[in-house]
């Protein structure tokens, strides 16, 4: 009997849920879903979790009374009532919410196709605030009239997303200039998220069904503060556009210091393209902006200490002129030569395909729990997927499949013994986003290279020539000496003690 009431209370939750999201689908409003004060949030999330875990019950319930064909169809329904009503509610909201799914939008593979669909709108154009308020906040966090400042500053927004928007402008100067400026409130929002992870969680559980989301949870709450002071981040972009300046292919825009604050961020204004219109080039164009992803996460990590931990395409642009713009650098991890040096250990101990020596070094560095129940070469083989583009000296072929494989293993401990003795200490946390973030895109591009012989060029230990016509175009601008880079060598410029900002 109790089971009869429970099944009867959640199915009448569903059919309310069902029908107030009908409602808003249909342009009748009933009132905002979430609002930035901590106690509607956390109302409005705990509403959505208590719908979606009704609708499945429901759900559940009719399919086994159906045949297969039956229970299919109610699957598929089932997915985009779940796309439809956790975007619809994350569309609504900023912060940590938001910044979820925008995280969660660029990994692919291992989630049902209504909801991949459903979050690609999230990339980049979450709901924006009025141009007025907009407009008043530059103001305020700046101290100055905007008339003392721009020539013209546009009142729609180029872009939104979880913390800010960006508003196009010219300054007295004549700069054509990009102003990013935060939403007002937006500390408390996230505060609030942050507060609530078990729906943290069980939004991830909706979006990737059968993963483990807690390590995505933890890194998403201790991570995503960073990026509410804007002088911290006007600091990395600066450390990057200074040493990628004159680079062929990167292009890190300059910040206009004077017209920066900790709410507002200007920098130079990038003319071109999304990057998500390199998915319709040619094979050649997706191969070189590949390579062009790939040349600065391993040369920003590997010669400058330094790793950019928001690969997602929201924050690269393809410029006019040819090259790939950065644009975001509010999450970064500054490394010191000891940390770089672990990964180097690891990398090595694996390419000399030793199982012994690589189980050693994977337990010293603190990846792997001394004692594990699994055999040498268990371990190895199952570090090997982490690898596999740089395991040979030949041209390979980055998939969708790849990718997606990566993401499973990385948080499916449930069908993944060895996941449940790794472990991921602070050094290696934010580099978990190469796989999760720059894979899942060179998947997407389907890009071709010799990866390992690229690597070669940017680890410091082998320091080898030119593999590519990027890579001679590469050497070439080192030699030059325009950027921080310096000589040939292009090693780290300047000592940075570990940190994260």
């Amino acid at each position: 009997m109790r089971r009869l009431l429970k099944l009867a209370l959640l199915a009448s939750l569903a059919v309310a849920g069902r029908t107030l999201l009908v409602r808003k689908l249909r342009g009748v409003d009933d009132g905002p879903i979430s609002t930035t004060g901590r106690g509607g949030r956390s109302a409005a999330m705990a509403t959505l979790a208590i719908r979606r875990a009704g609708d499945r019950t429901w759900t559940k319930a009719r399919q086994r009374l159906a045949d297969d064909e039956g229970r299919r169809r109610l699957q598929a329904e089932l997915e985009r009532r779940d796309a439809a009503d956790v975007v619809g509610a994350l569309g609504n909201m900023k912060g940590a919410m938001m910044k979820l799914g925008q995280m969660a939008s660029y990994l692919d593979e291992g989630m049902p196709e209504p909801m991949r669909e459903a979050l690609a709108g999230l990339r980049s154009d979450a709901p924006a605030m009025s141009g007025d308020l907009a407009l008043s906040e530059i103001e305020a966090a700046l101290g100055r009239p905007l008339h003392e400042m721009f020539e013209t500053l546009d009142a729609v927004p180029m872009a939104s997303a979880s913390i800010g928007q960006v508003h196009r402008g010219v300054t007295l100067d004549g700069r054509e200039v990009a102003v990013k400026v935060q939403y007002p409130g937006i500390a408390d929002a996230i505060s609030a998220d942050l507060d609530n992870s078990e729906t943290l969680a069980m939004l991830l559980g909706i979006v990737f069904p059968g993963l483990d989301p807690k390590a995505l949870v933890e890194e998403l709450r201790a991570r995503i503060t960073e990026e509410l002071d804007y002088t911290k981040e006007a600091a990395n972009v600066s450390l990057f556009a200074d040493y990628y300046r004159g680079h062929p292919e990167i292009w890190v825009p300059d910040v206009i210091k004077e017209l920066s604050s900790t709410r507002v961020l200007t920098t130079e204004f990038v003319r071109g393209q999304r990057f998500e219109t390199i998915y319709e080039a040619s094979q050649a164009d997706r191969d070189r902006v590949a390579e062009v992803l790939y040349r600065f996460v391993f040369r920003s990590l590997n010669r400058q200490f330094v790793f950019n931990g928001d690969p997602h395409p929201g924050n690269y642009l393809l410029a006019d002129d040819g090259r790939v713009a950065f644009v975001d650098f509010g999450l970064v991890k500054h490394f010191n030569q000891a940390e770089i040096d672990q990964f180097a250990r690891l990398i090595r101990a694996m390419l000399e395909r030793s199982a012994a020596d690589f189980r050693q070094t994977a337990e010293e560095v603190d990846v792997l729990r001394a004692g594990a129940p699994f055999s040498d070469q268990e371990i190895y083989d199952w570090f090997s997927a982490y690898y596999e583009l740089i395991l040979e000296d030949r041209a390979i072929t980055v998939t969708s499949e790849y990718s997606g494989r990566l993401l499973r293993k990385t948080f499916d401990a449930r069908t993944n013994e060895i996941l449940k003795y790794s472990n991921v200490p602070p050094t290696f946390a934010l580099i978990q986003r190469i796989n999760l973030g720059l894979f899942s895109l060179m998947g997407r591009l389907e890009a071709t290279a010799n990866w390992r012989a690229i690597s070669e060029e940017l680890w410091m230990w082998t320091n080898a020539g030119p593999s590519t016509p990027m890579g001679q175009a590469e050497a070439a601008w080192l030699a030059s000496g325009v950027s921080t880079a310096g000589g040939s060598s292009g090693d780290h410029p300047a000592p940075i003690e570990p940190s994260e900002s």
